[in-house]
């Protein structure tokens, strides 16, 4: 099976993480999509990160009803911080008979030669890009395994989300209904 690996901290899922997801999942080659749930992400220092049990159950709800996506915590199990081709390579070998494809946003693309064995994700995984707005056109968009995926112009951050948490405002459409319930009954990011 083709399978997608979406890498985040998910820290909430919003609705741009699910459009992306999906589009991935029914608008390309891919047979599924799997949305890893990152402890540590090695170029991030956020003080606003829940748990990461908090965030892998915000995901499982926000996907629970589509049979092509699926939340996976083997990052949780690796030495941190979590870096994208030490996942990769334990994947690999724990689903050999799977075919993995990193799923990654424009923007990331320009730092991408920054990540660790960048060379190495792109010859054995290859990336699949979505677009982002206002993205730095990289060098690499034209590397033979990189493939820009036709998906919606998103511009919601999890940031932004956690921000209006904190002065009162709503995030409905925001975040699915499930998460934004389990938000204000635990009162996360307040």
């Amino acid at each position: 099976m083709k399978i997608g690996l979406f890498f985040g901290s998910f820290n909430p899922i919003h609705v741009g993480h699910l459009i992306i997801a999906n589009a991935m999942a029914c608008n390309t080659d891919l047979e599924q999509v799997w949305l890893v749930v990152s402890p540590q992400n090695p170029f991030k220092k956020n003080k606003s990160l829940l748990h990461e049990f908090d965030r892998l159950d915000m995901v499982r709800m926000a996907i629970d009803d589509n049979p092509r996506l699926r939340v996976i915590d083997d990052e949780f199990r690796l030495p941190r911080p979590s870096y994208t081709i030490d996942t990769l390579t334990y994947l690999q070998e724990k689903y050999p008979q799977h075919l993995f494809r990193l799923i990654i946003g424009e923007d990331n693309l320009m730092q991408f030669p920054n990540w660790k064995n960048y060379e190495r994700i792109l010859e054995y995984y290859g990336l699949y890009v979505y677009p982002r707005p206002d993205a730095e056109k990289s060098p690499l968009a034209t590397h033979e395994n990189v493939r820009f995926i036709d998906a919606p112009l998103l511009d919601v951050s999890a940031t932004f989300i956690r921000n209006g948490i904190r002065e009162g405002k709503s995030i409905k459409y925001l975040v699915p209904e499930r998460v934004e319930e389990m938000i204000l009954r635990k009162k996360f990011y307040l």
